[in-house]
């Protein structure tokens, strides 16, 4: 049986499907573990069922990605010919490598002026860990806005991309708020930034407001996080009494978002009122997920440009549910979407803008 095409978006040069492989997993063993093999077995798996991006730098997750990169490109070096392509367009394959999206994260304050002899040495760096000649999307984190440099750091990197000799084909940013994008948009020019990746859910609508707006000026698209609250936005927690943080079996991702659910957005019991006419929109549209609805709302916002999932890859699949939420018969209806509101319109979600800053502020 062929597989449904997944819902893609542009992204410069790049044609990628809305929903990315995040690989955050690898930072730790406290999401689970599993063996490397595995690991690359299931990225090979998601891989040949169109979800051809993955994103994430932490742990060995740009090392993994490169092998798995190079033993597919090794075995199947003829991926580009047109016998080829022929093959995997008759049974709905993906036409291009995996790609990769990325990070260069400068978390300590520096005295050192970065150059761009120092900024081509963090790109040779990235290309080394992911084991290729070119960067597909370079995604920048800057913790301390209070230093500059960051302007000078993407004038840099905007040049090193033109040039061309290190092949950089997308620039984008990592937790940034709306002020610094609107400012690095307006410094570099039109069209070089692309992506600002930053949390993004029916919990945390932070984006909804300036973020949204600088989006739509300079044409940047987010690729968001948190989407699905750590999988607290998911069927198997209908119902569920609220988990206490330090006694019950929580990934740190859960005890980082129920925080935010039950100190800022509201309460568990309104939060399972949201997951009840989750499952009702759900049940209307054929049997869905929670989690396809969650993420498909957040998708419909037009300033988005995918969500990034977090795989926990040999762990926990949710392959063929995340395909649902992109199969291209699936919107939310007027009435789906008044649903949420009326849950929306009692919490304190318009409130976190303030409360926790613009998008990003979280982290400093």
């Amino acid at each position: 049986m062929l597989q449904p095409p997944l819902e893609t978006v542009n992204l410069g040069p790049l044609t990628v499907p809305r929903i990315w492989i995040g690989l955050w997993q690898l930072s730790s063993p406290a999401w689970g573990t599993a063996p490397v093999s595995r690991v690359k077995s299931e990225m090979n798996q998601h891989y040949l069922h169109g979800f051809t991006t993955f994103a994430d730098h932490y742990g060995s997750a740009e090392l993994i990605f490169g092998q798995f990169r190079r033993a597919l490109l090794s075995a199947d070096n003829n991926i580009f010919g047109e016998d080829e392509i022929t093959f995997r367009r008759s049974r709905r394959l993906p036409l291009h490598p995996p790609l990769c999206a990325t990070k260069w994260c400068i978390f300590m304050e520096s005295h050192i002026p970065y150059t761009r002899s120092r900024v081509e040495d963090a790109v040779r760096e990235r290309m080394r860990r992911t084991m290729g000649d070119t960067i597909d999307i370079l995604q920048v984190h800057w913790q301390h806005y209070d230093n500059s440099d960051y302007v000078n750091v993407f004038r840099y990197l905007v040049d090193i991309k033109r040039d061309g000799e290190l092949k950089v084909r997308a620039l984008g940013l990592v937790n940034f708020d709306s002020q610094h994008v609107n400012e690095i948009c307006e410094t570099i020019g039109p069209g070089e930034l692309l992506t600002n990746q930053v949390q993004f859910s029916l919990i945390d609508v932070r984006p909804l407001y300036d973020m949204a707006a600088v989006c739509k000026k300079h044409g940047v698209k987010l690729l968001t996080y948190g989407t699905l609250c750590g999988g607290f936005l998911s069927d198997p927690w209908l119902g569920k009494p609220q988990p206490d943080p330090y006694k019950d079996k929580i990934t740190p991702s859960q005890r980082k978002y129920l925080d935010v659910i039950t100190d800022g957005w509201g309460t568990w019991d309104l939060f399972q009122a949201l997951l009840t006419s989750l499952r009702t929109i759900a049940d209307r549209h054929g049997g869905l997920s929670i989690a396809n609805v969650a993420t498909r709302w957040v998708l419909d916002h037009p300033f988005v440009g995918a969500v990034i999932v977090g795989a926990r890859l040999g762990v926990a699949q949710h392959r063929e549910d995340n395909a649902r939420t992109i199969m291209t018969s699936f919107h939310l209806t007027a009435e789906d979407n008044q649903i949420i509101s009326n849950v929306l319109a009692r919490s304190n979600g318009p409130r976190l803008i303030h409360t926790m800053g613009d998008c990003g502020a979280e982290y400093r």
